[in-house]
């Protein structure tokens, strides 16, 4: 008997599913978003009458043509926990077999800056006037998100006390559930001296009072990550690195995917066994596990032809041994 459900209770057991969920350390913002999504879609196609749980998954999953698979993937794996959740309480509840929607994995290839180019983005960041964005500050930042692997708001959020030049050492707090310290280089470390001290004469300009973050505007605000964000994208489209408009061409994040992807080239042409670094670099990063680092290893044909070489070599010595 195929199970039938009703808009106010998959409302009801999607409450409780979350609270089950945060009761556990779970955040799950974006899975309320998709679960009220899902709600909504069941209570506009059938109202307050009872449907057939299997139907209503089939057609929210189809329900707008031309999706991108990964996204249909993540956003139908919170709708199936939700029904394992009910089963629960129900032996028989109907949960949708992973065929519904069967890529997981994201195709999206990433744009790696050439070494060039991430020089380029630099001297256009540091040339920059704006009425808030200045050109020491758009530097200081861009070198932080390159030699860091930083993600922008991670870099964005950074506070006065979470930079030790003594011990060239960069705190990330509280990021993806977690925080970590990060070793820099002495000549980024000697970038953000410099860079601090414009900061204090921005202050005094101004006249703000200081508001603890690394990065302020030119009135001695905080630099926001909206801000930020606008004035890299300006720089990349100013460079013909990204379109005049629209979504598409390099993005500030990518300057996270250049160090990763410029990390592991480097380690591969000294010879180092690059997947034994995989972890090192991982969390560095601060992913949740190396499944996501290990994409940087076919990011660039470069990289691949390192990788090949290698191996051609390794198989030489094998045959000579032979």
């Amino acid at each position: 008997m195929s199970t039938k459900i009703t808009a106010t209770a998959l409302a009801r057991d999607a409450k409780e599913f979350l609270a089950f969920k945060r009761a556990m350390g779970v955040g799950y913002q974006r899975a309320e978003f998709v679960l009220d999504s899902f709600v909504r879609f069941v209570r506009d196609q059938y109202g307050e009458c009872s449907a057939p749980l299997e139907r209503v998954v089939t057609e929210w999953t189809a329900r707008i043509e031309g999706r991108k698979a990964v996204t249909v993937g993540n956003e139908f794996g919170v709708v199936r926990q939700l029904c394992l959740f009910r089963r629960r309480s129900d032996p028989h509840c109907f949960v949708p077999d992973h065929a519904v929607a069967p890529v997981k994995e994201s195709t999206f290839v990433p744009y790696i800056f050439s070494r060039e180019e991430v020089l380029a983005l630099l001297d256009a960041a540091t040339q920059h006037e704006g009425r808030s964005m200045w050109g020491a500050m758009l530097r200081a930042l861009t070198l932080v998100m390159y030699c860091t692997g930083m993600r922008l708001g991670e870099a964005v959020r950074l506070h006065m006390v979470d930079v030790d030049l003594r011990r060239a050492i960069l705190t990330v707090q509280r990021s993806k559930g977690r925080s970590r310290i990060l070793a820099i280089r002495d000549d980024l470390a000697e970038e953000l001296r410099e860079y601090i001290r414009h900061r204090e004469k921005v202050l005094t300009t101004s006249g703000a009072d200081d508001p603890t973050t690394l990065f302020i505007r030119l009135d001695g605000s905080t630099l926001t990550v909206h801000a930020a964000s606008n004035a890299l994208r300006c720089l990349l489209r100013e460079l013909g690195l990204k379109p005049q408009r629209g979504r598409s061409g390099a993005r500030p994040y990518e300057l996270r995917h250049a160090f990763a992807v410029h990390r592991l080239t480097a380690w591969a042409e000294e010879g180092a066994d690059v997947h034994a670094k995989l972890p090192w670099l991982s969390a560095y990063l601060g992913h949740q596990n190396v499944l996501g680092t290990e994409v940087y290893l076919k990011a660039t044909p470069q990289l691949l032809q390192l990788a090949s070489e290698r191996f051609e070599q390794h198989s030489r010595r094998k045959r000579r041994l032979r």
